[in-house]
């Protein structure tokens, strides 16, 4: 079994594991749309086709280990951090980024210097361009999938400070106010950025 395959029955048993309501049509959905073969990124962690689901892997992956390490001084965060929410949040954070990328043919010169065509990623966000966290929100509710509100806001800001426009106030108070309501959010972004600037690192 290659492990483009691996990796996508692997993400398909973590979400069914899930027991929700409409996952079939979500998994569906997200094959319909490239979600399987699309990249993390068009140039940085994982650039290669079936990237966005090994990153997906990758951020559940520390998003579990970190869960653990909470709980053991803070069991009393047990109904925040439930597994189900992990599963969805982590797994789904990125769905916008199933129909983004584009493959191009571009003339670069090699390290000799000399011109040569190569094949990268171009980015689209012509399809319902409303930001990156929320259209994934967007996304998967228009799947059918009924996400909590927790893993709203855990999915909406999984970019930390990184997703907030420092110039509008109204943004930045609710980025504050989601942290402070919900710990799943800062632990969601925390895996992300532990899978993306190490565990994916020079990958």
């Amino acid at each position: 079994m290659s492990k483009f395959t691996e990796n996508q029955e692997r993400f398909c048993a973590l979400l069914r594991k899930t027991g929700r309501e409409n996952i079939e049509y979500v998994i569906e959905d997200l094959t319909t749309l490239g979600f399987f073969k699309a990249p993390a990124s068009s140039r940085n962690h994982f650039n290669y086709p079936g990237g966005l689901v090994a990153h997906s892997l990758s951020v559940y992956d520390s998003a579990m280990m970190l869960r653990e390490g909470i709980l053991k001084m803070r069991p009393d965060l047990a109904d925040q951090l439930r597994e189900d929410s992990i599963i969805i949040t982590s797994l789904l954070h990125d769905t916008c980024k199933a129909n983004i990328y584009r493959i191009v043919s571009r003339k670069r010169k090699n390290e000799v210097g000399i011109w040569e065509e190569v094949e990268e990623y171009e980015l689209d966000y012509s399809g319902l361009p409303i930001g990156h966290g929320e259209k994934s929100v967007v996304m998967l509710l228009r799947m059918g999938l009924d996400l909590e509100d927790d893993e709203i806001l855990a999915i909406r800001w999984h970019m930390g400070a990184w997703g907030v426009d420092t110039d509008n106030f109204e943004q930045e108070r609710s980025y504050r106010e989601a942290v402070r309501q919900s710990a799943l959010v800062p632990l969601i972004h925390s895996a992300d950025t532990i899978a993306a600037q190490i565990i994916e690192k020079d990958e």
